[in-house]
């Protein structure tokens, strides 16, 4: 007489992407469509009105908008040694094996909103010389395009800087530091890297494409 051995199945871990990030993608993936739409007044007005763009593109103040540009593109960087911490649950700065000190999230978050307030308010400051050289928004075509575009993208800047103070506020909040406040931080960085690829190319456009 035989008898069957009866096994049970292996457990199987099956991995699931994260539905805030899958989220958080989809929505970055309309927030593209709209630029896109900003893009083409540029173009457009450039086909149509090349006067106009040669004339108000010499009001710019080419290297102060590429210093800002550069502390945008440096806070970047910053976000993701951030994402890194968050990855490996250090919140904040620590003293590894050899003795030295290296930054959690919370040290590498502030500074990158250091620099995401330091754009914005060169933003601001460059609106108010642009004002003051006689081109406000109500000036013609060219001045509406431009304060609209690089405007809208300010307030995403400062929906970022938003973000990364209710990241900071949850990691203080919290006992520990759990995978939940790691995914949190890793989808405030997607939208960052956003935010900062749409003004590299805004850059472009608007100071160099004349």
């Amino acid at each position: 007489m035989t008898t069957s051995a009866t096994y049970a199945p292996a457990a199987r871990t099956i991995k699931r992407p994260n539905p805030v990030a899958v989220g958080t993608i989809v929505w970055l993936g309309s927030e593209v469509m709209f630029f896109a739409g900003l893009f083409a007044i540029y173009f457009t007005l450039r086909s149509t009105s090349p006067e106009l763009w040669a004339s108000r593109t010499e009001h710019l103040n080419v290297p102060f908008a590429a210093i800002n540009t550069l502390v945008l593109v440096a806070s970047s960087f910053t976000c993701q040694m951030g994402v890194f911490a968050a990855e490996r649950m250090q919140p904040y700065t620590a003293v590894n094996d050899k003795g030295r000190k290296r930054w959690g999230m919370v040290p590498w978050f502030w500074l990158t909103f250091i620099m995401g307030a330091f754009f914005v308010s060169g933003q601001v400051w460059e609106y108010s010389q642009l004002v003051a050289e006689g081109m406000p928004i109500s000036a013609d075509s060219y001045a509406s395009a431009f304060y609209i575009t690089t405007g809208f993208h300010a307030l995403h800047v400062t929906g970022g800087l938003v973000a990364f103070l209710l990241t900071l506020g949850r990691a203080f909040a919290v006992k520990n530091f759990t995978h939940k406040e790691a995914t949190t931080a890793i989808v405030v960085s997607y939208y960052w890297h956003f935010v900062d690829v749409v003004w590299i190319v805004l850059f472009f456009v608007i100071y160099f494409l004349k």
